[in-house]
């Protein structure tokens, strides 16, 4: 059979192997086609008319219209719980202006795959290059919250963000004005593959490709609901420079090694490894609500591990001091979520905000399509809690009523080929606590006896 190299780019390449709107393989098995494929086959010409117009390659021109001075030489580097976007967002933006990529903390299973796939060296730890140059300037990328900073970050050093997410209360303050580029799009890769074309720049296959990766990572292959026009043409343009036959296959792949650590992950590691803090002031609530995202492709595999998760998110949340805390469950294949609820408090304010069916005597919701916390999560929460909720005063007691000193400590499991952290000691793991009514079922005996309630504290 004849060879066809890559010659017509990624579009061409998927309409030589599909019918119309579908995909075939070996025995007359016939698939749609997938959004990602539809959009880079739909973003052709845009896509081959942008890359055409570019140099043929990567090298730097002599004279930049507009590429602030003040981040050449800097470290660009992205939030801790390192995550794809972070990663090749700081590639990207150090190939783009001229710095170093760093690392905030260790990175995931996906992103590991990515830097393989792409044979892309693993930037620095943060911390190791500021030993080495405490006065280094740095460039925040996929972040600028204080929460979110590596602590070996010093606010006087930083000198840019480039960004996608919403300014709220921990936003870094500086004394400087400082290089600003936040943008409402899907992904912060798709701030800098934009620039990079925006200043005739051709990013590098390996750049191209890790800011491509890192994209589908954060729109869940374009079908999340963060999703812009930008994020589906510079999917298109980076899958053409990258040489990308199949990207469909590529986006399963790195998928699919994500969700393979979530498997060997430990609770405290689920409960913590995408949890974001947010604050509220509201007439009927104040504190601090945190909001973890578990993003896997077997939802089935974490979720039978609610009788483990739901103590360490009580303990997380007495530790962190947080009024709720919650964790969704996302099936990134099938775009369904489901919110585990480990207490009174978060089941009247998940009722309140997403109303979804409840199982597991309350421990569980259904939040169907609902899959992103951008743009799903936590607007509809905030928008009930500025709307006037507040905890209703007769809920009954749940897990979180135990004192953070019973909590045990986490430590390193050592017959733990992964080096997983755990909770040792904990009152929590007792079989007093593990048959202690949750949630729903709380509240229907906080009812039932709320004229003979004992002065008792609430939960929290």
């Amino acid at each position: 059979a004849e060879e066809h190299p890559h010659h017509a780019g990624a579009a061409k390449a998927l309409e030589l192997a599909s019918g119309d709107h579908e995909k075939k393989y070996d025995g007359d098995i016939v698939r749609r086609r997938t959004e990602v494929e539809e959009q880079v086959i739909a973003k052709e010409a845009d896509a081959e008319l942008i890359v055409e117009s570019l140099p043929k390659d990567d090298s730097v021109p002599k004279v930049d219209l507009y590429l602030p001075q003040s981040l050449k030489d800097v470290v660009f580097v992205g939030h801790l719980v390192t995550d794809l976007d972070s990663i090749g967002g700081a590639i990207g933006a150090a190939a783009l202006y001229g710095g170093i990529p760093a690392s905030a903390s260790k990175v995931n299973s996906e992103t590991q795959f990515t830097l393989d796939y792409w044979g892309v060296e693993l930037p620095r730890p943060i911390e190791d290059i500021l030993k080495e140059n405490p006065d280094a300037k740095v460039c925040l990328v996929d972040h600028q919250q204080t929460s979110q900073m590596n602590p070996a970050i010093k606010v006087d050093n930083i000198v840019g963000v480039i960004d996608h997410h919403a300014l709220q209360s921990k936003t870094i303050v500086t004394d400087k004005p400082i290089y600003i580029d936040i943008r409402p799009w899907g992904s912060m890769s798709t701030i800098i593959a934009h620039t990079f074309l925006t200043h005739n720049r051709r990013p590098s296959k390996s750049v191209s490709g890790m800011l491509l990766c890192a994209i589908l990572s954060d729109t869940l292959n374009l079908l999340g609901p963060t999703t812009t026009e930008w994020d589906r043409l510079m999917v298109a343009v980076l899958a053409e420079i990258a040489e990308v036959d199949d990207i469909q296959l590529l986006a399963s792949q790195q998928f699919k090694a994500k969700s393979k650590e979530l498997a060997t992950m430990s609770a405290p590691a689920l409960v913590n490894g995408d949890q974001k803090t947010f604050s509220f002031d509201a007439s009927g609530f104040q504190g601090d609500i945190g909001f973890a995202v578990v993003e896997t492709t077997d939802d089935d595999a974490i979720l039978s591990r609610v009788d483990e998760l739901l103590p360490e998110m009580v303990a997380c949340k007495k530790e962190k001091n947080l009024q709720c805390i919650f964790l969704a469950v996302v099936n990134i294949v099938k775009l369904h979520s489901n919110l585990l609820l480990c207490g009174p408090t978060e089941h009247a304010l998940a009722s309140k905000a997403f109303g979804g069916n409840v199982t597991m005597d309350g421990a569980l919701m259904d939040l169907g399509g609902r899959v992103s916390r951008k743009k799903d999560y936590i607007p509809t929460v905030t928008s009930v809690i500025k709307g006037g909720w507040s905890k209703p005063s007769n809920l009954g007691r749940g897990l979180s009523m135990v004192d953070v000193s019973q909590l045990g400590k986490l430590e390193v499991d050592p017959n733990d080929p992964h080096g997983n952290v755990t909770r040792v000691g904990s009152v929590l793991d007792s079989p007093e606590m593990k048959g202690m009514k949750t949630c729903e079922t709380a509240e229907k005996e906080s009812e039932e006896k709320k004229d003979d309630v004992e002065d008792e504290p609430l939960t929290i």
